[in-house]
């Protein structure tokens, strides 16, 4: 198999956490894979999927780093304070209108000294013919354009999660645990698709699943069997994914991408006032809401240790003060 480039970015291990109160009280034993401390600014899983990317990106010789994403999109965040680590510059463009005041990631992103462009949604969808543009327009400058995808989600970033396997089979054993599941969100699908490889290659022998913040079940089945393919393809694998299963606990995203329900902002100010855990309301916040309806359902029925992969988000929760402030 193809060996990608990386470049070291994130501060790792991250650590593997018993949340022992909310255990207790569940009669089951959660886990937080603590992959929001990766780093401080360029904070959660992204950071992993970026190793990568930005490793891809070097190889080519890129100066600009164009992606897209939401108006307080983590992974944009992520790329604008790596790009600024390493001397390269981010060109971010975000769905929606520009507000009038910058607020969590988004503020970041402009503290970082990001290129951001707001865009309506039909201009968005039209990738391609942006990118073209905008390498263009760099081109005339001297400068090289590097695609990242939402979210660098695509087969170049499954390694940041297939090396997490890695570490959590390390994890695993130190801890003296074989978990029955690992649990995340999903957004863009990269890291589910990872996990689900990473689980194959390093044997680690439990479940993976993923709680889908937006769109639906069957948008992720065709989403990650595509990255696995084109994964297959590029690094000449010998593992068939087309075997592997492809676990989505749909039913919710509630009202919306990035909007949350009263109930999971008072599951976001539970879990830090008895575990000192800070979850955020876009990613996951809902996916650990949606976790624990689930076990208290029965679903999970029979499951001893469960680890969530805590994939940061903080500074999403301040653009929603209001809302969380009324959980308090």
């Amino acid at each position: 198999m193809i060996e990608p480039p990386r470049i070291l970015l994130a501060s790792l291990p991250t650590p593997l956490q018993l949340l022992e109160r909310l255990s207790e009280e569940l009669g089951v034993r959660i886990w937080l894979k603590r992959d929001d401390l990766t780093d401080a600014v360029a904070t959660g899983n992204k950071i992993r999927k970026l190793e990568y990317t930005i490793g891809q990106a070097l190889a080519e010789s890129a100066d600009v780093l164009v992606t897209w994403g939401g108006v307080q999109s983590n992974h944009c965040r992520a790329t604008a304070a790596l790009a600024a680590r390493l001397g390269l510059k981010a060109h971010l463009l975000l769905r929606g209108s520009q507000p009038d005041i910058a607020d969590g990631n988004l503020l970041l992103d402009q503290l970082l000294g990001a290129e951001v462009t707001f865009m309506k949604l039909p201009d968005y969808q039209a990738m391609d013919h942006e990118f073209n543009r905008l390498t263009e327009h760099y081109a005339a400058r001297g400068l090289k354009t590097f695609r990242i995808p939402v979210g660098a989600s695509d087969e170049i970033g499954l390694w940041g999660y297939i090396n997490c396997a890695a570490e959590l089979k390390q994890d695993f054993a130190a801890a003296g645990i074989s978990p029955d599941a690992i649990i995340s969100a999903t957004g863009s699908g990269g890291t589910f698709a990872g996990l689900i490889l990473g689980n194959a290659l390093y044997e680690l022998g439990t479940e993976i699943m993923a709680i889908n913040v937006c769109d639906d079940e069957a948008y992720f089945v065709n989403k990650v069997s595509e990255d696995f393919s084109a994964w297959r393809r590029r690094y000449e694998a010998t593992l068939n994914p087309t075997r592997l299963p492809i676990q989505v606990i749909d039913g919710y995203v509630g009202p919306g991408y990035g909007r949350a329900t009263p109930a999971i902002f008072q599951t976001i100010a539970k879990l830090a006032q008895e575990e000192g855990i800070v979850l955020d309301p876009v990613y996951t916040g809902k996916a650990f809401h949606a976790m624990l309806h689930e076990i208290q359902a029965g679903r999970l029925q029979g499951m001893k240790d469960i680890v969530f992969i805590h994939t940061g988000g903080i500074f999403g929760l301040f653009p929603q003060k209001s809302e969380l402030l009324e959980a308090i």
